[in-house]
């Protein structure tokens, strides 16, 4: 069986090589480019399964090549994880508008739990179990089989991460998701992140479906749902703004 393919996209050489030490000590086949034109190159050359991808590159920055990957229909379906020393939540908001399928800070801090955020972010491209392919609520269709989701025929540009975390509430409208539940369920439950990165994506997602973006409803005190056809938002419902 072949191994998973893994590009670190990093200009900091130490950094490049402990990276690397660590991948292929756990089994991945590892590709290097330190700038983001030699990023964009090896990602079209190599179709890497997975990108470690650095803010702050040379020529282009990683926003950029991340972009660029996600516009490419030969690099789009990549997963990318974001690594940036720049840790405000505008920062990650604007990683995974772009395409980011995770944000990791720098420096590096545990080579362990970077290793299992990469197996949890890996672990997404294997097929969830559920008898249906595709689902439609309020004129928002998801389409597991196609990895497709629109609203009113309109297709939607969205991460993994985004696609799965739509799928999860628009398959139990009007249930009542805490972020733990929408972390496990969404992202996969050995995802080592905060549960409050649930409300970036959700940020993300909500931008994405424009006017359809209240059809994703805050529950105070609790997490997310989505909302059911027959029902308007409540008292207890805070939309978008209110996250």
């Amino acid at each position: 069986m072949s191994k998973t393919k893994v590009l670190v996209v990093e200009d900091y050489l130490p950094l490049v090589e402990t990276l690397e030490y660590q991948l292929k000590r756990a089994g991945y086949e590892v590709f290097r480019a330190t700038d983001g034109r030699e990023a964009l190159k090896q990602a079209k050359l190599q179709l890497p399964d997975l990108i470690v991808l650095d803010v702050d590159l040379p020529i282009l920055s990683g926003v950029e090549v991340c972009k660029q990957l996600r516009a490419n229909p030969a690099t789009q379906s990549c997963l990318i994880m974001m690594l940036s020393a720049l840790g405000e939540e505008s920062d990650q908001v604007v990683g995974f508008a772009m395409g980011a399928d995770d944000y990791v800070l720098k420096p590096v801090e545990s080579y362990k739990v970077l290793l299992q955020k990469i197996k949890a972010l890996l672990r997404r491209r294997e097929p969830a179990v559920d008898d249906a392919e595709s689902v439609t609520q309020s004129g928002v269709t998801v389409d597991r089989r196609r990895f497709v989701a629109t609203i009113d025929g309109e297709v939607l540009k969205l991460t993994k991460s985004e696609f799965r975390l739509l799928e999860t509430l628009i398959r139990q409208p009007g249930r009542a998701f805490d972020r733990n539940e929408l972390v496990e369920a969404a992202l996969g439950e050995d995802t080592l992140v905060l549960e409050r990165t649930i409300d970036v994506h959700i940020r993300a997602l909500r931008k994405k479906m424009n006017d359809a973006a209240d059809l994703i409803e805050t529950v105070r005190g609790i997490g997310y749902r989505f909302r059911e056809h027959e029902t308007s938002p409540s008292n207890e419902v805070a939309v978008a703004e209110n996250v």
